[in-house]
């Protein structure tokens, strides 16, 4: 046998076995992303807002949910290689839904000088940990209305790959706003005012068509407007209507016919009415509705999303820190005092709610705060979970894979040792995390 000869033969024994390793290799991956996972549950809360189900059992296979079954079925007999998670003395439902986030962030007394000091990277690692913190404390999606484009549009798209663990994210990106408005960059010396202003800053209807048209082209998956002032905005510029109603309209169009939608910061009712009029699908704050508002929410269809926790944390810093400027705290302990009534007159009125926290002004983990804020106000425990589940989903038009467990669903589970329908406090203490089938926290 010559030198070639065996050359050539080891060469194809060589290519036979990379084969096959490598078709193993793809048996044991589609094996692994097929595995079948049994969760026995307690008591079972299929949809938020309806009845609760007894010892039930959840069968799902490669990150949804095939099947929902009486009982607490043996998983052999559903898979003879299935996987048990045992929540047979817990109360489980669907993955909780923040409707309003800032994950980049988090409001403090060093703000300014981090701003300075952090790069981009560094802005983008910290929000890895917020987002880890916020999937921890059973929040599986969230909304993020304002933030670096570039390194929050990352985060979601790594999350998105598996990449990092965190919520799944509907990013805006930074906020489409007036010139000197909420959203734009205030409270730094003019040259720095110039480096930082975003290519969202828009004057005119036609101008702020453009930064709409910007928003989406680099990504935006929905638009954030400020259609008012806003309480963190360090000028006395005050909470009413900063974007004309030609400016608002404009930007509506724009983000509508690219199948967007919008999400409108508002304080003060003429910049709610405003926005809802120009055709919105939600009010984030909405602190001084009036009548007319209550008409347009139900005539237009659009949600509030009230983020009670965040006018509860400035009234807190406004009152006992000292690195909030006056314009600043004017302004928080008027609105944040404010806000919870409006809110009561709305869920009374039956204005459809989606839950939300404006997280990063408040600490993030710890969003469920705000269903006991909501529940304190008069909300029944029922309507805050399916605020957090059912109508969020809706709201960011995701009813078809999630905000309910059935069959066809992707596996975002939470469960609880206490039931939230009886303590609405349990949400501050989530014990089990599922999303899409990759258990989180056990």
């Amino acid at each position: 046998m010559t030198t070639t000869t065996t050359t050539a033969q080891t060469t194809r024994v060589l290519n036979t076995l990379k084969h096959t390793l490598l078709s193993l290799s793809l048996i044991s991956s589609f094996n692994l992303l097929a595995q079948t996972q049994v969760i026995h549950a307690g008591t079972l809360l299929p949809v938020a807002g309806k009845g609760t189900l007894s010892k039930q059992t959840l069968v799902i296979t490669d990150g949804k949910i095939t099947e929902i079954k009486k009982g607490f079925v043996n998983p052999n007999d559903i898979n003879k290689d299935a996987q048990l998670i045992d929540l047979s003395s817990s109360f489980v439902m669907a993955g909780l839904m923040d409707m309003h986030v800032h994950l980049q962030g988090e409001l403090g007394p060093k703000n300014d000088s981090q701003s300075l000091r952090m790069s981009d990277s560094d802005a983008l690692m910290q929000s890895i940990s917020n987002a880890k913190k916020t999937l921890m404390a059973g929040f599986t999606t969230v909304r993020d209305l304002g933030a670096s484009a570039e390194q929050i549009f990352a985060l979601r798209d790594g999350i998105a790959k598996g990449w990092v663990d965190g919520p799944r994210i509907v990013a805006s990106g930074s906020s489409v706003s007036v010139t000197g408005g909420h959203g734009d960059v205030d409270g730094l010396s003019p040259d720095i005012l110039a480096m930082r202003t975003s290519k969202t800053i828009c004057d005119g209807p036609f101008d702020c068509r453009r930064a709409t048209r910007h928003a989406i082209k680099y990504g935006a998956d929905v638009i954030k407007i400020t259609s008012t002032g806003g309480v963190l905005s360090d000028t006395n510029t005050g909470t009413g209507q900063q974007m004309s109603d030609d400016e608002l309209k404009e930007v509506v169009n724009a983000a509508h016919a690219l199948g967007r939608k919008v999400a409108s910061h508002a304080h003060a009712a003429e910049g709610i009415n405003a926005a809802l009029r120009a055709g919105v699908d939600s009010i984030e704050h909405g602190s001084y509705a009036n009548k007319e508002t209550v008409k347009l929410f139900k005539k237009s269809g659009a949600y509030l999303v009230p983020t009670l926790l965040a006018g509860n944390t400035v009234v807190e810093m406004a009152k006992h820190s000292n690195f909030m400027s006056e314009a600043i705290k004017l302004k928080a302990i008027r609105v944040g005092s404010d806000m919870t009534e409006t809110f009561k007159k709305a869920y009374k009125a039956g204005v459809k709610i989606a839950y939300g926290t404006d997280s990063g002004v408040s600490h993030h983990g710890d969003n469920g705060k705000e269903g006991v804020l909501m529940a304190q106000a008069g909300m029944k425990n029922s309507d805050v979970l399916k605020s957090a589940t059912v109508n969020a989903a809706e709201l960011i038009g995701m009813s078809a894979s999630l905000g309910t467990l059935a069959p066809g669903k992707i596996a975002d589970i939470i469960a609880f040792d206490d039931n939230p329908l009886k303590d609405i406090k349990a949400l501050l203490d989530v014990d089990f995390v599922m999303k899409g089938g990759k258990v989180i926290k056990n």
